[in-house]
């Protein structure tokens, strides 16, 4: 196995692994949990469910640990194409987005501890405790909404990375620069329009498959690996 192949292949793993331990706390654990407009059925939801909730708030911290990984795996195999490109690409993938996955966790621990009731919180009554819970869940959607952001912007680099390298399908490009177009306009939506974030991202979500399809390419194909020179 060529080089480039072996780090291709390392990156698309990373990559799998980081969106992979996102999804649990984005997707499943809103579903299960969470009753919009209810505090006090999604404070119970928390309680009677409350390791579930917890691997979601350890889920966040790690996936931001391995997307500190991810655009440095990517840097390796892409910085012959645009070195500079290529280090735009790590600031707004890692350097930018991390930081947002760590404060996220900090706002569902405190739902958690709010939920839970601790002896210092029964001066508080339990409406109330509900309520505050409910705004940090709250708060950490409003986080998800700016990280989207800058999982769009990071996007746009990767893509003309891609576009540019000839070892990796353009068409590979092309899709992921509409995933990044469609994750910021999902984000400007939560922020906006709020009231159609959910029927926006229904409507935008074949764009997202770009990525998924980028990391299984990596993974399963790989990169060219480059030409033999001339003799």
């Amino acid at each position: 196995m060529t080089s480039r192949r072996r780090n291709a292949r390392v990156a698309g793993i990373l990559y799998i692994l980081a969106s992979a331990a996102g999804v649990l706390r984005l997707l499943y654990i809103p579903g299960k949990l969470f009753v919009h407009g209810n505090a006090a059925a999604t404070a119970n939801n928390i309680a009677a469910h409350e390791s579930l909730f917890r691997l979601g708030i350890a889920s966040e911290p790690l996936a931001a640990a391995l997307w500190l990984f991810v655009p440095l795996a990517l840097y390796r195999l892409l910085k012959e194409v645009d070195p500079a490109l290529a280090v735009l690409m790590v600031i707004l993938g890692s350097l930018m987005q991390v930081p947002l996955f760590f404060f996220n966790s900090m706002t569902d621990a405190a739902a958690l501890l709010l939920v839970r009731g601790a002896d210092y919180l029964c001066v508080v009554d339990k409406p109330q405790r509900d309520a505050l819970a409910m705004l940090f869940i709250e708060l950490h959607g409003r986080g998800f909404g700016v990280a989207e952001m800058f999982w769009g912007l990071w996007l746009f680099p990767l893509a003309l990375l891609v576009y540019r390298s000839r070892f990796l399908p353009r068409f590979l490009g092309v899709w992921l620069a509409v995933a990044g177009v469609a994750w910021v306009v999902l984000s400007l939506t939560s922020v906006l329009l709020p009231q159609y974030e959910e029927r926006m991202y229904a409507v935008l979500q074949p764009a997202f498959f770009g990525e998924i399809a980028f990391m299984l390419w990596l993974v399963i194909k790989g990169a060219r690996p480059p030409e033999p020179s001339g003799g």
